[in-house]
């Protein structure tokens, strides 16, 4: 069953996370509701990456929980591999298989993990390739795609195991700046469609634009969190009024 809208499909609870001795992330607390596109902000080192990672329990947190629709992935018991596939990952480098064309790249999740029929599987695959535009390199390799259209196949690779949510780690910062604004295209079309997003990015209009709640992190805690047009035009911390000085 597919979450309602406004129920909290992530939360976290005083989330602390090691390694060794620094301490990365300082008792994080925040909710992301189904529907809504959160975009976390903050300098390099601040605990931004780590947080969508310990998410996805791609890092292990120290201490704290996360609940995915209410099932907590950082117990010991939990069944990892179920809950994640309830949540869709977009890396800072594509993370795409060389050896393997567009479309199979989309099919190979499907048919390991969900175990779909190979017509099914292919169906959904060239489903998202439409969704993303790139429907004619279906059967091309990587190798030849430009770093924005190997971005996209990887959304559309995320998108064809239908998770409830979709985690996005800085997804242009790796990209030309004139390919940055395909990629950033397709999530404000996801948005659109009401996709439960976490973006962390450094792509400040994105956020303005699309975002329903900004985070601004630093140093491992969170410093503000609000509408876009209440942190961004009006940020009440001298620390987050210096980060978006730097930017302009």
């Amino acid at each position: 069953m597919s979450p309602i809208p406004g129920d909290p499909v992530i939360e976290v609870k005083n989330l602390h996370k090691y390694f060794g001795d620094l301490e990365v992330l300082k008792g994080i607390d925040f909710t992301v509701a189904a529907g809504e596109v959160v975009c976390v902000i903050g300098p390099s080192g601040s605990g931004k990456s780590t947080l969508l990672r310990c998410v996805n329990r791609l890092e292990i947190a120290t201490s704290g929980s996360i609940l995915i629709e209410g099932q907590d992935i950082t117990d010991i018991d939990a069944d990892v591999d179920a809950l994640r596939t309830k949540i869709g990952m977009v890396f800072q480098r594509f993370n795409l298989f060389p050896h393997l064309t567009v479309v199979e790249n989309l099919k190979i999740a499907q048919r390991k993990v969900l175990k779909r029929s190979k017509e099914h599987a292919d169906e959904v695959a060239r489903a998202n390739l439409e969704r993303v535009g790139l429907t004619e390199k279906s059967d091309a390799f990587p190798r030849t795609l430009s770093g924005g259209q190997q971005q996209r196949v990887a959304i559309a690779r995320a998108l064809s195991m239908e998770p409830d949510m979709m985690l996005f780690d800085e997804v242009t910062s790796a990209l030309d700046p004139e390919l940055v604004g395909e990629v950033l295209a397709v999530m404000r079309g996801l948005a659109e469609d009401g996709m439960t997003m976490m973006v962390v990015t450094h792509e400040m209009d994105f956020a303005r634009s699309v975002a329903d709640r900004v985070v601004f992190m630093d140093a491992g805690v969170v410093c503000e969190e609000g509408p876009p047009g209440d942190i961004l035009a009006n940020p009440q911390t001298e620390r987050l009024q210096q980060f978006l000085r730097v930017l302009t």
